[in-house]
């Protein structure tokens, strides 16, 4: 078995597995606007624990976000590998919620990139293992999400989600850096 069959074998055992429940809980988990209370709390937390460093913090989640959109757009657009709900081999065998689909392209998935950049780079600034446990479970849960959907296969999410991983903490180390610099720079200045 080729690692495109494995993908899309557990694509079609995950995907089956549905119910008229399961598919409005999902489609909701899978809007990006259902997340903006998260969103906003966690830079509500942010702005309280770091004060002065917030407007650099929010910048740099700022260039995250779009760095790991467009990041995984331009995979999609690079590697151009059909969505299971687009892919002819899987015609019929897809359930799709409400029949929506997305674009022809699937690798990598955006949602599972721009989630685990947002975890990845929020649990780094928090530190707290409660947060880190409850960003991960947001994170993949949102993945699968996209593979209940029809609209992703498990490799699309897992190497979304890492891709986006990879951009979270590097614009975190990208955050201390800039941190250790303008320290550096307060320092050189009230000499």
């Amino acid at each position: 078995m080729t690692p495109e069959q494995l993908d899309q074998q557990l694509f079609l055992l995950i995907n089956s597995m549905n119910s008229p429940f399961w598919d409005k809980v999902m489609y909701a988990i899978s809007m990006k606007f259902i997340w903006a209370p998260l969103y906003l709390a966690i830079l509500i937390f942010l702005g309280i624990r770091y004060k002065r460093k917030f407007l650099i913090i929010i910048l740099i989640t700022a260039v995250a976000i779009t760095l790991s959109d467009q990041t995984s757009v331009l995979i999609k657009n690079l590697v151009e590998r059909l969505r299971p709900c687009h892919a002819p081999v899987l015609q019929g065998l897809v359930h799709l919620v409400k029949g929506e689909c997305g674009g022809l392209y699937g690798f990598v998935s955006s949602h599972a990139a721009n989630s685990f950049n947002v975890a990845l780079y929020s649990l780094m600034l928090v530190r707290k293992r409660w947060f880190s446990v409850f960003m991960i479970i947001w994170a993949s849960v949102i993945g699968y999400s996209r593979i209940y959907l029809g609209v992703h296969y498990p490799g699309d999410v897992i190497f979304g989600a890492t891709a986006g991983a990879i951009i979270g903490w590097c614009m975190y180390k990208f955050f201390e850096l800039t941190d250790k610099y303008i320290l550096q720079k307060k320092r050189y200045f009230s000499k």
